[in-house]
């Protein structure tokens, strides 16, 4: 069933997304073989203090509606609104604390972890949430019990008040019993076609084995959710209308439908696709960032039906769940249903590679499309959590991008004016407003801990005066 109610909707959105643009300092050569642009020496990035005083914000969203606001997604279950003047709004847009499971404020991948409002926002009022709730009774097969409930849930606002949602309103789209506290993606966006996309995990622990990892069709590794497309969602990409059926519609090119496979699936072979974005300009591609086990940490471009190949292979090499620290010599380049294995277009050494590496975890990004930053126009910006986990150094990446199946591309390491060697937090997300212009997520602490969770936005040099970050 299309959506026709949203078409013109995304078209206007279309129209107004303005020409691409990135910026930030190229300084050194990460990939082997990249090569250093020629950027003019006053084209420097800065940061300019959002909102502060968050606990831990995974991301920003914008709601097609004219307003202007940022909608910040804070993993303790509160999204924040920053209204058009830039002030942040004493009371959260939505709370669903009471609702969630109780968090480890040490770490946790559990929480309130996507925000996406409708295309058709602006006249229905509609928006929707990933977030974990407290385990169903039961447990998987192979033992134990559930972990959490993880929730698509739809909500609307307040009749009333446009900075505050209805919490009475809500409808479960989706809720899957989940194995374990890890893994669980978490970004759900609406694509360019008015369809709902959802980021799921592998189920969590790690390998893609145990309680709650079925059995796939890749033997020299035990598990894996990744590659099995028939007995659950776990390790997917999906794709519903939220327009029509009870509780959603399957879109009839989903690529399962009337074949072998869950026909909400879109593409499948994914460890942890935390964070994606639809590019707003060329031909809209869907950029997902999937962390890594302890070698290698990619981005996809994700197609339609693709298999990225997890747990067969990690990044562009295959896979030892028997040893994850050493590589196979060789692993099958197609799955059981004869789709090639899908080679991410970066990819990045963890922080664990024994061959050296910079990032604990990849964190997805967007494509610029502003216009603060021109000289930045297209390209992909992406970063990495931090290059260790005790201590908070988080990066920024930049990739132009180039064409799909022809090797890796190239990337190199940004920096912002005030953040010469790493950003000092922790990057838990992006986030791009309807302008094209982009936003991070940080935090000192790596937990749902504290107040120490920043949205900055990445803004040119001021040439005289700067206060650089932390300046409103």
């Amino acid at each position: 069933m299309k959506i026709n109610s949203t078409r013109a909707n995304f078209t206007l959105l279309r129209r107004l997304a303005g020409p691409l643009t990135v910026a930030l300092l190229t300084v050194m050569c990460i990939s082997t073989g990249c090569k250093k642009d020629d950027h003019p020496p006053s084209k420097v990035v800065d940061a300019k203090l959002i909102a502060d005083n968050l606990v831990s914000p995974l991301g920003v969203v914008t709601a097609p509606d004219d307003s202007k606001r940022l909608f910040i997604i804070d993993q303790i279950g509160k999204v924040w609104i920053v209204d058009a003047s830039g002030n942040k709004l004493p009371v959260p847009f939505l709370d669903v604390t009471p609702k969630m499971v109780p968090l480890d404020p040490g770490y946790d991948e559990r929480g309130l972890l996507g925000l996406a409002f409708h295309p058709d926002y602006k006249n229905n009022g509609k928006f929707y949430v990933y977030y974990t709730l407290p385990p169903r009774a039961g447990g998987p097969v192979g033992g134990g019990a559930w972990n959490n409930l993880s929730r698509i849930a739809e909500f609307t606002v307040s009749a009333g008040n446009p900075n505050w949602a209805d919490i009475g309103t809500e409808r479960v789209i989706l809720d899957l019993d989940d194995p374990q506290m890890n893994h669980n993606g978490g970004t759900i966006a609406f694509g360019w076609d008015g369809y709902l996309y959802i980021a799921i995990g592998d189920g969590g622990g790690a390998d893609d084995v145990g309680p709650g990892h079925v059995e796939d069709w890749y033997p020299v590794n035990a598990g894996g959710n990744g590659q099995d497309i028939e007995a659950n969602l776990f390790g997917n990409i999906l794709r519903i209308d939220v327009n029509g059926g009870s509780p959603y519609a399957i879109p009839a090119d989903n690529p399962f439908v009337g074949k072998p496979g869950m026909d909400e699936i879109w593409a499948y072979g994914f460890r942890n696709p935390y964070r994606f974005s639809f590019d707003m300009g060329g031909a809209h591609w869907l950029y997902a960032g999937d962390a890594g086990q302890v070698l290698y940490e990619e981005i996809d471009v994700v197609t339609k039906g693709g298999n990225y190949g997890w747990n067969v292979k990690e990044g562009t090499h295959c896979f030892n769940a028997a040893d994850n620290d050493t590589e196979l010599p060789a692993c099958p380049v197609q799955d059981n249903f004869g789709n090639k294995l899908l080679d991410p277009v970066i990819e990045l050494n963890n922080a664990k590679n024994p061959k050296g590496g910079i990032a604990v975890t990849v964190i997805g990004g967007n494509v610029y499309r502003g216009h603060d930053l021109p000289w930045l126009t297209g390209k992909y910006i992406f970063g990495s959590l931090s290059k260790s986990q005790m201590v908070p150094s988080g990066e920024l990446f930049m990739s132009t991008p180039g064409g799909l199946g022809g090797g890796l591309w190239s990337f190199e390491e940004l920096t912002l004016k005030n953040h010469p060697d790493n950003l000092n937090y922790y990057l838990k997300g992006f986030g791009q407003d309807w302008s094209g212009e982009m936003y991070l997520a940080v935090s000192s602490i790596l937990g749902p801990a504290g107040n120490t969770g920043q949205i900055w936005k990445l803004v040119p040099e001021k040439k005289t005066g700067s206060a650089g970050h932390g300046a409103k």
